[in-house]
């Protein structure tokens, strides 16, 4: 599927419009659903079918926070071949107590893989949680950057943004 046709295909099956409070806390006049494209296995491929190329050949692992972005790390990790980490929003208070779940090494190479980001804070708490556990992130690579912020916000933390689709392909 080319990029016009996954773009078409994610602004029909995603954009709703109408009033919405974002997880920002921000109004907005239209919302991306993104579990409309994540629990649509044909989309979610599509999508991970887009992601890949932008992977840098030197990722290790990828990784995904909850919960929008498990799916979508999950058919990119299938896509790819690349193992990949789960990241918690906060450490779970029993078992393990991890906020990140799988295998990785310190040293290792990661790309933070998101779904849709406003301000881009939860990339950027879920980035700076990897970098603490010694790992080397070397982007944050959304599915859809709504255009309001993100990719000031991630650059100033320090990091690279890459988006698959924005708001202006969208043509919102």
């Amino acid at each position: 599927m080319d990029s016009d046709q996954l773009i078409r295909l994610v602004k029909d099956t995603a954009l709703l419009t109408g009033e919405f409070i974002l997880s920002s806390g921000r109004k907005s006049n239209y919302y991306l659903d993104k579990y409309r494209i994540e629990t649509r296995p044909d989309i979610l491929w599509a999508v991970a079918e887009g992601l890949e190329p932008k992977i840098p050949p030197e990722t290790d692992i990828l990784a995904g926070p909850e919960l929008g972005a498990i799916p979508l790390v999950t058919a990119v990790g299938l896509k790819t071949g690349k193992p990949f980490l789960l990241v918690r929003k906060r450490a779970k208070d029993y078992g393990t107590k991890k906020i990140v779940e799988g295998l990785y090494e310190r040293g290792q190479n990661v790309v933070l893989i998101e779904d849709v980001l406003t301000t881009g804070t939860q990339a950027i708490a879920a980035a700076d949680g990897l970098k603490e556990l010694g790992l080397n992130v070397l982007k944050i690579l959304c599915m859809i950057d709504r255009e309001e912020g993100a990719r000031e916000a991630v650059e100033s933390a320090g990091y690279k943004l890459d988006a698959l689709i924005t708001r202006t392909m969208l043509g919102i």
